[in-house]
């Protein structure tokens, strides 16, 4: 019970300075992605109506994208903030306030002027481990530390997001505002959560099936999980049995069990965004997120862990996607032709596309 609670009383400080640069560590994680199954989260809450938003004052929310200085994530983060734009011209009146690429390669690079950046020291060589995501909550607690942020609620985005429609500020009464991954199964891994999250804090429900993003919360909720999200990331890599299970959303994990020790809860809106080619059609959702692979036959048919005749994978492009990708083939699901449509029209409309 002592080191747990000396575990804790590290992990709960806002202090950066009980963050550990000289930690070894001895695994490495799997980056590779899995095909998803049938979800059953509870509780879903529904989404806001526009009627029931008339009338209300605005809460406004900055938002922020963690990227890395690659080609890969660089396009992406291109294509992204153009449809943030888009969206906020489509409701000036909405939620959506600033906008940040947090950049966590340590120096500028020449989008700087495209997109409004702010330039975070990566983690010491090594710490990463090739699992460069840990570099994310080092960069929040950099970001949120060192930048003028004017509004008073933070929107937690990726690059690989395509907003589809202006997101309002789904936060209320204290609760944040998140997605349920339907692969963060906080009750399956209770006895390894447990040396990050010890009994007396509650029982393991009180950890959400959430990662970092897509959430919306108060900026000074998010100021106080920063720092123990980064210390929580750093000992569940440094953890064999934890790196071992969690895998590539190991930070993902940390980020759930943070929010949990800050006693931070979280409305979980099961709306917030779709992920093709899984989810077909957009409906109510807010966000397109293109992690998975999309494969289809000439005839429409998805061929799931198959390259297809005609595919839409962001893997394909770790170089500048070329402009006016082929539409896909007649019978596949609007989600992923809007995806690929939104892609298209972003590029063609990116000055310098490919340079």
């Amino acid at each position: 019970m002592g080191g747990r609670n000396l575990f804790f009383a590290a992990v709960i400080s806002f202090s950066t300075a009980l963050i550990t640069y000289n930690i070894i560590i001895s695994a490495n994680a799997s980056l590779k992605q899995g095909f998803p199954g049938e979800s059953s989260v509870d509780p879903i809450i529904r989404m806001p109506t526009d009627a029931a938003r008339k009338g209300r004052r605005r809460r406004l929310f900055h938002t922020a994208v963690t990227a890395s200085d690659s080609v890969y994530n660089t396009w992406q983060c291109r294509v992204m903030y153009y449809w943030f734009k888009q969206q906020k011209l489509r409701n000036p009146s909405s939620d959506m306030g600033g906008f940040t690429r947090v950049l966590h390669s340590g120096k500028p690079d020449r989008f700087m002027d495209e997109i409004p950046t702010f330039v975070a020291q990566p983690l010491p060589d090594g710490v990463d481990q090739g699992y460069i995501v840990l570099n994310r909550p080092w960069a929040f607690v950099q970001w949120l530390q060192q930048a003028n942020i004017e509004e008073d609620y933070i929107f937690m985005s990726e690059p690989d997001h395509l907003l589809v429609k202006p997101i309002p500020n789904l936060s209320r009464d204290g609760l944040a505002a998140a997605f349920p991954f339907f692969y963060i199964e906080p009750k399956k891994f209770e006895k390894i959560l447990r040396k990050f999250f010890p009994e007396d804090r509650g029982p393991i429900t009180n950890i959400d099936p959430i990662g970092n993003s897509p959430v919306i919360l108060r900026k000074d909720a998010l100021k106080k999980i920063a720092p123990t999200w980064m210390n929580v990331s750093l000992a569940m890599k440094k953890d064999p049995e934890a790196d071992k299970a969690f895998g590539w959303v190991l930070e993902m994990y940390a980020y759930a069990v943070a929010s949990a020790l800050h006693d931070v809860g979280n409305i979980l809106h099961k709306d917030f965004m779709i992920q093709p080619p899984w989810d077909t059609a957009i409906g109510k959702s807010y966000i397109i997120h293109y992690t998975y692979g999309c494969d289809y036959d000439l005839q429409g048919k998805m061929t799931p862990g198959k390259i297809g005749e005609w595919r839409f994978d962001k893997r394909s492009y770790y170089d500048w996607p070329p402009r006016n990708l082929s539409l896909p083939p007649p019978g596949v699901p609007e989600s992923v032709v809007t995806l690929v449509k939104m892609v298209n029209e972003a590029t063609a409309n990116i000055p310098n596309w490919g340079s």
